[in-house]
């Protein structure tokens, strides 16, 4: 029972997981305009992401265009485009299977060990997504961090972080959490295995015909011996013929 609440809550961080890894890859929020110097009245605001660079005027109108050339990016960006898109199919791909090897579903019945290898299996497919999501997430704040310490840009040239990359540490850290509770909760040793009892539905039953009775020898229990015991009278008995070792009075009489 404790297994099945903490895969439930497993899946639902890796919900949420996904969710964020989606938002950080479509957002252009990646790099934002640094805001830097006396003037605090700025007309205009520059965001670049993955795939567009948008420009709001006032913050009131958002003008968007896609890059013309994949070759045209920095490095960072070309990576965080193909290892933010294996994120997410890493992570959708892991939520999928995990929900075949969840102990409230019923598609693979009557095999525990089954159940939790595909659990290991999608979790470790969401660690790998995880991790997809963290390189470039990391590698965009790192050289956006180094350009704006480096003295040889002007004020115009350096960004910020922008939203997307704290979506995207976010939604690793939930994507690391899901696939720990999945591999953890179902890393068991063959012993504990090996108590459990299955019952099976559609074992064979046999039904074997009556076996006919044999005669069995009787055995003659020996009678037990009467045991006479004198019986008590109120008459005196006339009978005097047993044996006694002291003489009666009326045998001294009779001897006389």
């Amino acid at each position: 029972m404790a297994n099945s609440a903490l895969e439930i809550v497993g899946l639902i961080l890796t919900l949420i997981g996904l969710i964020g890894t989606a938002a950080s890859t479509g957002m252009p929020m990646w790099r934002v305009t640094a805001f830097i110097g006396e003037n605090i009245i700025v007309f205009e605001s520059r965001f670049e992401g993955l795939w567009m660079n948008c420009f709001r005027q006032a913050n009131i109108r958002m003008q968007c265009k896609v890059y013309d050339s994949l070759l045209a990016l920095p490095p960072d960006l070309q990576a965080a485009r193909g290892l933010m898109c294996c994120a997410l199919a890493l992570s959708g791909l892991g939520l999928l299977i995990s929900l075949l090897g969840l102990q409230c579903t019923s598609c693979i019945e009557n095999n525990d060990r089954v159940k939790r290898l595909v659990l290991i299996i999608a979790g470790t497919m969401i660690m790998m997504a995880c991790i997809c999501v963290l390189i470039p997430v990391s590698w965009t704040g790192h050289v956006i961090i180094r350009d704006f310490y480096n003295p040889l840009l002007i004020d115009a040239q350096r960004r910020e972080l922008g939203e997307a990359l704290y979506i995207g540490w976010v939604a690793s850290a939930f994507l690391f959490a899901g696939g720990c509770m999945f591999i953890c909760c179902n890393l068991q040793s063959e012993d504990k295995d090996s108590e459990r009892y299955v019952y099976l539905k559609t074992s064979d039953y046999r039904t074997y015909p009556p076996q006919p009775l044999q005669p069995q020898q009787l055995v003659r229990l020996p009678e037990p011996q009467p045991q006479f015991q004198p019986a008590l009278s109120r008459h005196p008995s006339t009978n005097y013929s047993y044996y006694s070792r002291y003489p009666s009075v009326h045998s001294g009489v009779a001897y006389l």
